[in-house]
C-alpha cells in the first residue's frame, strides 16, 4: 500500500501506477483471478486500462454489448458491487449467461471516484464461487482510491501541460500582432479576444491561425 502510494506521489507513467494497482489485487485480494479498470467518459464511451488477463476485454465488451453488470453499475451508480455466483445472479440475466459460459463465476467491482464528467470502477472476477467476502471488499476500495487518486493526478498534470502550452501559443501570437500593427500587449490581447469572439473559435486557437500565416 505504501508504495503505491508513493507511485501516485512522484512523477511515475500512468498506466504503470494504474498496473500496480491491478496487480496489487491479485496478490492481495483472496480468490481474485483476473482485475482490470473500466473507464466511462464522455458520449458514453468505455475504455479497458491494465487488464492483468486479456480476457478482462471480453468481459468488459459483454457489458457494454449487453448495457448491463456489476462493472458498469459500480462505474455509474453503486459504490461497490458484489456477485457471489454469475449463475444465480438475476441483476444481470444477460450478462451473467455469458461470463458463466467463459468459466466467471464471482466478481467484485468498485467505483472510482475521478471527476463527475468522468466515471470508472475497478473490477475483479474469479472463476470460483462466493470467492469474495467483507475482508475482500474493504482491500478492494483502498486500491480502487489509490487508482482513482492516480487517474485524477494524471488529469490535473494534463490540463496544467495543456495551459501552459495554451498560454505559450498565445504569448507567441501577441508579439507577432505586436509587431505587425504597431500595438502594445494589451491592445494585441484584445485584438486576438475580438476574432476569437466573433468567429466563436477558441482563443488559443486563433492563435495558432496567427502564427501559422505570420509568413503569409
Amino acid at each position: 500500500m505504501a508504495a503505491l502510494a508513493r507511485d501516485v506521489a512522484v512523477p511515475v507513467a500512468i498506466d504503470d501506477v494504474l498496473r500496480g494497482v491491478t496487480d496489487a489485487v491479485l496478490e492481495l485480494i483472496p480468490g481474485a483471478e483476473y482485475a482490470g479498470l473500466l473507464l466511462l467518459g464522455r458520449g458514453g464511451k468505455y475504455e479497458t486500462l491494465v487488464p492483468t488477463d486479456d480476457l478482462m476485454y471480453q468481459l468488459d465488451e459483454m457489458q457494454i454489448r449487453t448495457g448491463e453488470g456489476p462493472c458498469v453499475e459500480a462505474a455509474i451508480d453503486d459504490l461497490i458491487v458484489r456477485t457471489d455466483d454469475f449463475e444465480c445472479e438475476l441483476r444481470w440475466p444477460e450478462y451473467s449467461k455469458l461470463v458463466v459460459k467463459v468459466g466467471i463465476r464471482s466478481a467484485l467491482s468498485f467505483k472510482l471516484y475521478t471527476a463527475q464528467r468522468n466515471a470508472g470502477a475497478l473490477n475483479v472476477f474469479s472463476t470460483q464461487v462466493k470467492a469474495f467476502d467483507p475482508e475482500a471488499e474493504a482491500i478492494g476500495s483502498v486500491l480502487a482510491a489509490h487508482a482513482a487518486a492516480a487517474i485524477v493526478a494524471s488529469r490535473q498534470e494534463e490540463q496544467l501541460q495543456s495551459a501552459l502550452s495554451s498560454r505559450d501559443l498565445i504569448g507567441q501570437a501577441k508579439g507577432i500582432i505586436m509587431e505587425r500593427y504597431n500595438v502594445d500587449a494589451v491592445r494585441a490581447f484584445e485584438m486576438l479576444r475580438e476574432l476569437s469572439q466573433s468567429g466563436n473559435v477558441k482563443l488559443v486557437d486563433i492563435a495558432k491561425q496567427v502564427i501559422d500565416t505570420r509568413g503569409v
